[in-house]
C-alpha cells in the first residue's frame, strides 16, 4: 500500500499536468489543433505514463504493481480509443467548431476524472466489504463484451435525446450542449472501464494513476485519431475479448476468493499478472494490424 506522501506527490504532479494542458486548452481555444501538434503531445503523454511505469519499483514493494499499472493503463486507454469514437460523432453532429473543439474536450475529460474518482472509490469501498462483488462485476464485463460485440459502429451508436432537445429549446450553447452530451458519454463508459481495471487490480493507487495517465492526452489523441478511426474497424472486437477475458478472470478469482478451487472435477486456473498483460498487448496489437490491413486509408473495405 502507498504511503500518503507518495499519494500527495503523485497526484500533485498529475494535477500540475492537467491543470497546464487545460491552461494551454485555454489559451488556444480559438486555434485549430493540427496533426503535427497532435502527435506531439500524443508521443509526451504515452511517453510520460510508460516512463512512470518504469520507475514505480522505485517507490513501490508489490513486485506486480509495474505489470498491474502497464495492463490497466493499457486496458484504460484502449477503453478511450473506443470513447473518441462516440467523441467525434457527438461533436460532428452537434457541429462544433474545430476551433472550439479541444477546449470543450478537455473541459469533458475533467469532468470524466472527477466521475471515475467517484467510481474508483465506491468501487474499493464496495470490493473491500462484499468480496463477491467479483462475481457481479464479472457478470457485468461478461455482458459487456457480448453488447460491444454485437453493436454496430455506426453514426446510430448516440442520437440527439430529450435531454440535448430540451436545452435546445431553453437557448442552451452548442458548447454547454456538447460539454453535457461528452460528460454523460464519460459517465457511461466509466461503468465498463473501472470494472474492467479492479479486474486486474485492487491497488487504488495503481486503479487513479491508470485511469489519468489514459485520459490525460484524450484531447490529442482525438485530433491525431480522426481521420485514423474509420481504419480501426476491429477496435470493438478486441475490446470486446479484452473484457470478456478480465470478466472471467473476476470471476474465477471470486471463486477462489470463496474456497471453490474447482468445478466439475475441473480446476480453476490462477491467472497471473503476467498472463494479463500479454493477453492485453497481443489482442491490441491483432487488432490494429488487422483492422489497418483489411481497410485502406479512406477508411473503405480493402475486399
Amino acid at each position: 500500500m502507498e504511503s500518503t506522501h507518495i499519494w500527495l506527490v503523485t497526484l500533485g504532479a498529475l494535477s500540475a499536468v492537467i491543470i497546464f494542458d487545460l491552461i494551454l486548452a485555454i489559451l488556444r481555444r480559438n486555434t485549430e489543433t493540427t496533426t503535427t501538434e497532435a502527435t506531439i503531445w500524443t508521443v509526451v503523454y504515452v511517453s510520460s505514463a510508460i516512463i512512470f511505469g518504469l520507475l514505480m519499483p522505485n517507490w513501490t514493494s508489490d513486485p506486480n504493481a509495474q505489470k498491474e499499472f502497464f495492463a490497466g493503463w493499457l486496458t484504460e486507454y484502449a477503453l478511450s480509443v473506443d470513447n473518441i469514437f462516440v467523441f467525434v460523432i457527438i461533436l460532428s453532429r452537434l457541429k462544433v467548431e474545430k476551433k472550439r473543439q479541444q477546449l470543450v474536450l478537455l473541459l469533458g475529460i475533467l469532468i470524466a476524472l472527477v466521475l471515475r474518482g467517484g467510481f474508483i472509490a465506491a468501487g474499493s469501498a464496495i470490493i473491500g466489504r462484499f468480496s463477491s462483488a467479483f462475481f457481479i462485476f464479472g457478470a457485468f464485463l461478461i455482458y459487456t463484451a457480448y453488447r460491444l460485440l454485437l453493436e454496430d459502429k455506426g453514426e446510430e451508436e448516440w442520437k440527439e435525446d430529450r435531454v440535448v432537445t430540451w436545452m435546445r429549446k431553453r437557448g442552451a450553447s452548442t458548447f454547454l450542449i456538447a460539454l453535457i452530451s461528452l460528460g454523460f458519454t464519460d459517465l457511461v463508459f466509466a461503468l465498463d472501464s473501472i470494472p474492467a481495471i479492479f479486474g486486474i487490480t485492487r491497488d487504488p493507487y495503481i486503479v487513479v494513476c491508470a485511469n489519468i495517465f489514459a485520459l490525460m492526452g484524450l484531447r490529442q489523441l482525438y485530433f491525431l485519431l480522426q481521420s485514423l478511426l474509420s481504419r480501426l474497424i476491429y477496435l470493438s472486437k478486441g475490446l470486446s475479448f479484452i473484457l470478456a477475458f478480465i470478466g472471467v478472470k473476476m470471476v474465477i478469482e471470486a471463486f477462489h476468493g470463496i474456497g471453490v478451487h474447482e468445478i466439475l472435477n475441473i480446476g480453476l486456473p490462477h491467472i497471473t499478472i503476467e498472463v494479463s498483460l500479454g493477453v492485453i498487448m497481443m489482442t491490441l496489437a491483432i487488432t490494429a494490424v488487422a483492422s489497418l490491413t483489411a481497410t485502406r486509408r479512406d477508411g473503405s473495405s480493402v475486399v
